[in-house]
């Protein structure tokens, strides 16, 4: 993922979610995902995926049980 697709997708989360401290950050060694946080928490993986010339984009966020008890 480059910086100019990356910065569409930011700006398309933080609208969705409606949340402007959401923020995409690309991964060292990975061209096909990348780092979502709110704030300095990090919530998830976006993972590109190009099957039969389309792209698509998955969330991948994992939520632990003692997350919950917050």
């Amino acid at each position: 993922m480059d910086k100019q697709e990356i910065a569409k997708l930011q700006g398309y989360l933080r609208k969705k979610f409606n949340n402007p401290t959401l923020r995409i950050e690309a991964r060292p060694r990975k061209k096909d995902s990348a780092e979502v946080f709110i704030g300095d928490e990090f919530i998830a993986v976006l993972f590109r995926d190009e099957e039969d010339g389309e792209i698509s984009w998955n969330l991948q966020m994992a939520i632990l049980e003692m997350d919950l008890e917050d």
